[in-house]
């Protein structure tokens, strides 16, 4: 039996404490030589088999251009005011002598000529340099390193302005969001105090954290030495990693104090926490695991191997609540029961919290009416929603990229920021080139092509082409769709030539168009999913039903204010977001996974103490009350500690991570106030005993699982109160 099971566990950890917590030392001590010495490193690859932009990388590849492979921008201007390159003098002189020493940097394969590629702006004023680099897989972020220091010493011996941007920086600059986790770790412990009213009681959470996270990050920075683990792996991770491990640890120390307030030995009282608490943990933290390894059905590498590095953080922190947490529980003895004289003055009884649910439960109708409504409001703007991946113009201007980006587009239109590559395999047909030059020069969407570079040995083509709009407009997007209905195919016509549209723009596209097709099927399976697994916990039709059409509409209210602030610009500037831009491609499918098995935490503690009160009393609207109050408080702690670190990351510079971190925080806000503390009680309230209805037939074909209260029963009897955090 579980329950029995996790008792043995969390008393058997609590007796020997020094055993388990030198074990976990000792764990963390080897992943961090282990990830030391893999000497792995996060990249992103944006691409995915069977996109129209795979094939054209693939045909790059074959006829060895380059390509395919990796590229940067060295943007100048003259430091002077009205010195031009075109006018010769310091400024030509110290363009060419950049351009030497950039081209003589490691793993450069070769760099353009600025004056005879075309690449200086037609007044003269900017020119850029465009570095190839080989494929990803042979580069490192000494690279980056190399082309930075570069420009730093050169920023001081030329009469330039140096700028640069381009792949490179995409995938090796650091996403680092050091900063954010020490925020969000100081919030989550003045949290921690404000709701136990002691130290010792609030370090232990976050001491955990930060082992289960240590380990975590450790073995991710180890994967990434074998397989490739995108740069938002190891901060999504350590922003979930924290969340989710502080609220876990909350959830069983919330049971230990009230077994202590029982006056129950502290070990045994660890042992009933984990076996009591430490199964919602358990399969809460089993659906975030499921849910977000669950995306591999997207068929897009970079997200599943993301996925796995964040569900790899998850279960470790699930391990450490039910085996760390008890040994630390079993040190600090009965001193867990002191409280500082402010939490008693503040927190002296959950009579506000009983008040507050009958008052829902006296107007079941006007609450659930009224908070749904303001759900469905919040959801409304998804409509809007446009996909895509902020380009280095959504960066604030104090990072080298967006200045590089605004000197291209001042210069050569915005397009250039973002080119695209056509791939021709013209299979002896060498004519289709030049129709392909003609009619694609012709397309509205196109400002203009250079020439075509065509490989002998393969007869495979090139051609890049620069598109009249920026990279992360819609029109540029139109006009890649375009070019692959229409364009192509009437300049290759019936032969056996066959071309393809490449280039960072395009390979985003596609993987944005893939993700949005699969999330439907991907949410479905999820909904049906977590509908089985509450099936069988709480052995009810309709509490699985409401928790699964309830979770949907939060995360629906996520997305829709998402859109509000990205797309539409609505307090942007709270979180320092400079300029609106698309949402992310892969974030709402990762979010969805994520937040869903993240709400699952709220449901399953809360729902869990109200069946333990309904198989009590028996009495429906009771175990409403006594189970929604008793937990209000944990769960609202919980809820400002997760708000607190996520909002810590939404505040980071870069956009995605901003995103990661402000949805993360309002979905999680949204759930724990209007959904369980309104939506909840009211829904519940109007079900009455049909919400732990189970036909018959059901009944006899589910397997049998003993509940938590096997172990609740075997403490002298109480009532359902939260010592813990009163």
């Amino acid at each position: 039996m579980l329950s029995r099971t996790l008792f043995r566990l969390g008393a058997g950890a609590a007796r020997r404490p020094w055993r388990v917590i030198a074990l976990w030392l000792l764990t963390a001590a080897i992943a961090v030589a282990a990830a030391a010495a893999s000497g792995g490193k996060t990249a992103d690859s944006m691409t995915a088999p069977g996109l129209d932009s795979g094939y054209a990388a693939e045909l790059l590849e074959r006829a060895g251009t380059g390509q395919q492979g990796m590229t940067a921008q060295v943007v100048v201007t003259p430091a002077e005011a009205g010195a031009t390159f075109l006018a010769g003098g310091a400024a030509r002189t110290a363009l060419v002598r950049l351009q030497t020493e950039v081209r003589a940097l490691p793993h450069v394969l070769s760099t353009s000529d600025a004056e005879a590629g075309g690449l200086v702006s037609a007044d003269g004023r900017i020119a850029v340099i465009r570095v190839q680099y080989p494929e990803q897989s042979q580069l490192s972020g000494a690279d980056l390193d190399a082309l930075i220091g570069l420009g730093d010493r050169m920023r001081g011996e030329l009469p330039l302005r140096i700028e640069m941007g381009g792949d490179l920086f995409f995938a090796f600059s650091d996403a680092g969001a050091g900063i954010g986790e020490l925020v969000g770790l100081l919030a989550a412990a003045t949290i921690l105090f404000l709701a136990f009213g002691s130290l010792v009681a609030a370090a232990l959470p976050i001491g955990m954290a930060l082992f289960g996270l240590t380990v975590g990050v450790s073995l991710m920075t180890v994967l990434a030495s074998v397989t490739e683990i995108p740069t938002f792996g190891p901060v999504l991770g350590s922003m979930v990693g924290l969340g989710v491990g502080i609220d876990y640890a909350l959830f069983v120390l919330a049971r230990h104090r009230e077994y202590l307030a029982r006056g129950i030995d502290a070990h045994e009282a660890a042992g009933r926490a984990v076996a009591t608490a430490g199964r919602p943990v358990l399969f809460a933290g089993a659906t975030v695991v499921v849910s977000i390894l669950g995306m591999a059905a997207a068929n897009v590498p970079f997200m599943t191997m993301g996925g796995i590095a964040v569900a790899l953080v998850v279960a470790i922190m699930v391990v450490a609540s039910v085996t760390l947490l008890p040994a630390f529980l079993g040190l600090t003895g009965r001193r867990l029961t002191k409280v500082h004289r402010f939490a008693r003055r503040s927190g002296a009884g959950g009579g506000g919290w009983q008040r507050w649910i009958r008052h829902v439960n006296r107007h079941p109708v006007l609450y659930a009416a009224g908070a749904a409504g303001l759900l469905v409001l919040a959801t409304l703007p998804v409509f809007s929603l446009r996909v895509g991946l902020p380009d280095d113009g959504s960066q604030p201007t104090s990072r080298t990229e967006r200045r590089a980006y605004d000197l291209v587009g001042e210069g050569f239109g915005p397009g250039a920021n973002g080119p695209l590559v056509i791939a021709v395999d013209a299979a002896a047909d060498l004519g289709v080139v030049n129709r392909l030059v003609t009619a694609v020069a012709k397309d509205p969407g196109v400002a203009s092509v250079m020439p075509a570079q065509i490989d002998q040995a393969t007869g495979i083509a090139s051609l890049v082409v620069i598109p009249a709009t920026g990279p992360q407009e819609k029109a540029t997007t139109d006009t890649v769709a375009r070019l692959r209905a229409d364009v192509l195919p009437g300049a290759v016509g019936a032969g056996p030539a066959k071309a393809h549209v490449g280039g960072a723009a395009a390979s985003l596209s596609d993987v944005g168009e893939r993700t949005s097709e699969r999330l439907p099927l991907f949410i479905g399976a999820v909904l049906a999913l977590s509908f089985v697994l509450l099936l069988l916990v709480f052995r009810s039709v309709l509490v699985p039903l409401k928790a699964v059409l309830l979770n949907l509409l939060s995360i629906g209210a996520t997305y829709g204010l998402m859109v509000a602030v990205f797309q539409w610009g609505w307090g942007a500037s709270l979180i320092g977001l400079e300029s609106t831009v698309p949402i992310v491609s892969f974030i709402p499918m990762f979010l969805f996974a994520i937040l869903f098995g993240l709400s699952m935490d709220y449901e399953v503690f809360l729902l869990s103490r109200v069946r333990e009160e309904y198989l009590r009393t028996g009495d429906n609207a009771t175990a409403i009350v006594r189970g929604i109050a008793s937990s209000a408080r944990v769960i609202t702690s919980a809820a400002l500690i997760m708000v607190a670190v996520f909002l810590s990351f939404a505040v980071a510079s870069d956009p995605s991570t901003k995103m990661f971190g402000f949805g993360l925080a309002t979905a999680i806000f949204v759930d724990a106030t209007l959904v369980r503390m309104v939506l909840v009680p009211a829904t519940m309230t109007l079900l009455g005993r049909a919400n732990w209805w189970l036909p018959s037939w059901l009944d006899r074909l589910l397997p049998r699982s003993p509940d938590s209260s096997e172990v609740d029963d075997l403490a002298p009897e109480a009532g359902p109160v939260l010592a813990a955090v009163r």
